[in-house]
């Protein structure tokens, strides 16, 4: 993904230069190249004038004279698969460190699984077109020798071959600080409404909750195996004995937790003094419900942006700085409170 040419402060069309870049920073065209093309190699107060010049000017690098002049193409691929996904976070997360560092982005969406994915990387690699290929989802593990000699290829470990879930991603540790919270506020009765046990994601939350109320010693009043959808939650609400209720409910992602919503409303319940309700995803609708959901931010932006840097770094052979951040935050909303018998 480029973006369109403009011309800086004081050009009448014409595009700014490295040049220009140079005389205002007030160092020399080889730092402000260097800078440019690997992102590191300058002190942080050159690197500040350098970033100051670049923004005034708003310079981008000439991708085509640099191919000429260097044999390197500039552009990156990217890889998803062609299925129900939303990618848009990720690509928005890789494209902008790719563009930072003075790359374009082709962004391709592939049919097929494993092994069809790994002939179209060899293809690409072959081509001749790109410096680096990143990819979403997984390539048969019988394939990596054939891009021994190709350019720089990362496969990203977050997600496996149906874009679910995995490792870092399918952490469900956010279950126990929110179940931790929620016994501070005075709630002793949970209920979980889980996702589809063929995520990696879905059966840690799970798990997680299991552990979290037997590690506690609280009443669970049991777990609704459903799967990802509003429905879902709605049945799991509809199922509970009106004798036995819990006062929170966590369920396994924000369209469930709608479903919960629209359960508890239903059955007469305010929420949060009836029940406390929780979901997972931090959807963009979730801050305008009624009552605002609290859920859990899952940051994939960054996901996006830590496989670019592993690609550039490949390609550039300059280290990565590990990120020490959690890839989760909650997010506490209306939704939560103290239960009424506290």
């Amino acid at each position: 993904m480029t973006e369109p040419d403009t011309p800086g402060p004081g050009n009448t069309g014409r595009r700014p230069t490295i040049m220009e870049v140079a005389r205002l920073a007030g160092v020399s065209h080889q730092t402000v190249s260097r800078y440019i093309r690997f992102n590191s190699g300058v002190k942080p107060a050159t690197r500040a004038k350098l970033d100051a010049a670049i923004k005034e000017l708003n310079y981008r690098p000439n991708l085509v004279a640099r191919s000429m002049r260097t044999r390197r193409t500039g552009r990156l691929a990217v890889l998803v698969p062609a299925i129900a996904f939303n990618p848009a976070r990720m690509l928005d997360g890789a494209s902008t460190t790719a563009f930072d560092a003075g790359y374009s982005v082709d962004v391709l969406s592939l049919a097929g699984g494993a092994d069809a994915r790994a002939d179209r990387i060899a293809e690409l690699a072959d081509s001749g077109q790109f410096e680096g290929i990143l990819s979403f989802a997984p390539v048969a593990p019988s394939s990596e020798g054939r891009f021994a000699d190709s350019p720089a290829i990362v496969v990203s470990a977050d997600f496996d071959d149906e874009m679910r879930s995995i490792g870092e991603l399918a952490d469900g540790a956010p279950v126990t600080e929110i179940i931790e919270h929620l016994v501070e506020l005075g709630h002793r009765r949970f209920f979980h409404v889980a996702g589809d046990q063929q995520f990696a994601s879905a059966r840690a939350r799970k798990q997680t909750y299991l552990e979290t109320i037997d590690r506690m010693g609280l009443e669970s009043i049991g777990v609704f195996d459903g799967d990802w959808s509003g429905e879902s939650g709605l049945a799991a609400v509809g199922s509970l004995d009106e004798r036995n209720l819990p006062t929170a409910i966590l369920a396994a992602n924000d369209l469930v937790a709608a479903g919960v919503l629209r359960g508890a409303r239903d059955r007469g319940w305010d929420v949060p003094g009836d029940v406390s309700v929780t979901g997972w995803d931090n959807d963009r609708i979730t801050g305008f419900l009624s009552p605002s959901l609290t859920t859990v931010d899952v940051d994939l932006e960054r996901v996006g942006s830590k496989a670019m840097a592993r690609l550039i770094a490949s390609i550039t052979g300059e280290p990565v700085t590990p990120s020490t951040e959690p890839m989760t935050r909650i997010v506490w909303r209306e939704s939560v409170g103290a239960p009424r018998d506290s």
